[in-house]
């Protein structure tokens, strides 16, 4: 009996199908194939029923899952952690992002650790919406937030506080510069998906709050909603550096700058091992020199 048949028999059921799993792998699809083939020939039944799209698990192969899923995980739990133990940086690294944030911060520390350890492959992917570390996969998963995370069955750390402001185009506020938070309320807002109120702290410490429950724009994209504000259709909250370029070019101005914006803070999420992978170890080392000193009120 051959114990990784069992093994991409799993994957396979996990990802959905062949190609996903093979994707995941780094495997010929029909090196997985024959696995399977493999696996149903020796226990004589029928696992999965294969179509164009997807697999789907037959009664016999759900049964087979229930039954050998966990030890499979466990077992490549402690792969992982035996791995962890040395100073080995191999294999791929697999990372989700914001867009806001992993379009403007990742980029180089990753490429930084490329060029140190030849053999660490790195995949980033840029989202919008969140992200399941889970059913994806992924190593690392960065969340965007005005505050702190719930409790949940993953690790998480804070890696970087950005900061943030209130932009618009010059031609939106040539004629109504305001000069409170209060003030945008008579202006069209651009808001992220999950904005509710946008906070402000003034030089003395005093704080005032928006409401963002009817915006001209709500989208989880930050490009998108950067361009809307560039096109003079509203005030946008964005992190400093995602519109730097377009406040240099002239674009957009910066609004009340007596106001401090409640800052982005951004978490690092990873699944919770008694020892972290060294390729997490090392990006997240890397990305700790790239975030800067957290400011003294974050």
């Amino acid at each position: 009996m051959n114990w990784d048949d069992f093994d991409v028999f799993c994957r396979v059921v996990e990802h959905g199908g062949f190609t996903a799993a093979a994707r995941f792998m780094q495997r010929p699809t029909s090196s997985l194939s024959a696995s399977v083939a493999r696996l149903e020939a020796q226990l004589g039944t029928r696992l999965l029923e294969r179509t164009t799209r997807r697999v789907r698990l037959t009664e016999t192969g759900e049964m087979l899952y229930g039954d050998v899923a966990r030890p499979f995980a466990q077992l490549r739990e402690v792969a992982l952690e035996a791995v962890a133990r040395g100073n080995t940086v191999h294999g791929t690294l697999r990372i989700a992002a914001p867009y806001e944030f992993g379009a403007h911060h990742l980029a180089e520390p990753a490429c930084r650790i490329m060029q140190q350890y030849a053999a660490l492959k790195v995949e980033i992917d840029v989202e919008h919406a969140k992200v399941d570390m889970f059913a994806r996969h992924y190593d690392l998963v960065f969340s965007a937030t005005d505050h702190g995370l719930p409790s949940s069955s993953v690790v998480a750390r804070r890696v970087f506080t950005l900061e943030r402001g209130v932009f618009a185009a010059p031609a939106l506020v040539r004629r109504d510069m305001p000069a409170t938070p209060d003030d945008l309320r008579r202006l069209p807002l651009l808001a992220g998906l999950e904005d509710d109120e946008w906070s402000f702290t003034d030089g003395a410490g005093g704080t005032q709050v928006i409401r963002t429950d009817a915006p001209r724009m709500r989208s989880g994209n930050a490009d998108v909603r950067l361009q809307a504000a560039i096109a003079g259709l509203g005030v946008i909250r964005v992190t400093a550096t995602f519109c730097d370029q377009a406040i240099r070019a002239g674009r957009l101005v910066r609004l009340l700058p007596g106001y401090r914006c409640a800052p982005l803070k951004i978490f690092a999420q990873f699944p919770q091992r008694r020892l972290m992978p060294a390729k997490v170890r090392i990006f997240l080392d890397t990305l700790d020199a790239f975030a800067g000193p957290e400011p003294a009120d974050a």
